[in-house]
């Protein structure tokens, strides 16, 4: 895990590494020739590739955090070698320009970082949206089944309901003839009784 995490900063110190030799290339890259173009969309593809690759590894707010802290660190280191070794970078320019030119380059580069990281950071927003979008269908046709089948059930228990108080309503109905039927053979009964009693007394 700590192997991981630790493999995981090497494209930020390679950013900064990039950002900071990028002070040791010649001035003339920002006059926008064949071959300084070139090597100047070189380096900016390949910060755009790491950028990426540290939204990926870091994730979108730690590897700002860290871009952006490269970019101000980078910028610092550029202008302190720029003010102690002016003579090297371009002596026959004034030190403000050169200081506002490298400072440039260390912002450019560690803005198509950022560019890089914002890019993999949408892509991977819209692949969750996606994912999300295909979830939230399948919950609402697994809701509108469910519901079509509670639906069915709330009719069939209905349905059920209704058979079992018909059955109960026939069942109360049948007991309750018998009970009359029963009360009127005891009433025949009773009084057949009371006539044969009355004719055993008068014999």
């Amino acid at each position: 895990m700590f192997k991981k995490k630790l493999y995981n900063y090497i494209f930020p110190f390679l950013l900064g590494t990039l950002m900071f030799t990028s002070n040791f290339m010649n001035t003339e890259l920002f006059n926008f020739g064949d071959n300084n173009f070139a090597v100047w969309f070189v380096l900016s593809v390949l910060c755009f590739a790491v950028g990426w690759y540290i939204n990926k590894s870091i994730g979108w707010k730690t590897g700002g955090k860290i871009v952006f802290s490269l970019i101000i660190a980078a910028t610092f280191v550029s202008i302190l070698i720029i003010t102690f070794f002016r003579e090297y970078f371009s002596a026959n320019e004034l030190l403000t320009e050169n200081i506002i030119l490298y400072s440039l380059r260390n912002i450019t580069l560690g803005a198509m970082a950022l560019f890089g990281m914002a890019v993999a950071e949408v892509i991977m927003l819209e692949r969750s949206l996606l994912v999300f979008q295909e979830k939230q269908r399948i919950y609402e046709e697994t809701l509108l089944e469910a519901k079509k089948e509670a639906e069915l059930t709330v009719k069939e228990a209905k349905i059920e309901a209704k058979r079992i108080i018909n059955d109960a309503e026939i069942t109360a109905k049948d007991i309750t003839l018998k009970k009359n039927r029963i009360e009127s053979e005891l009433k025949d009964f009773i009084q057949a009784e009371k006539e044969l009693i009355k004719k055993y007394e008068g014999v």
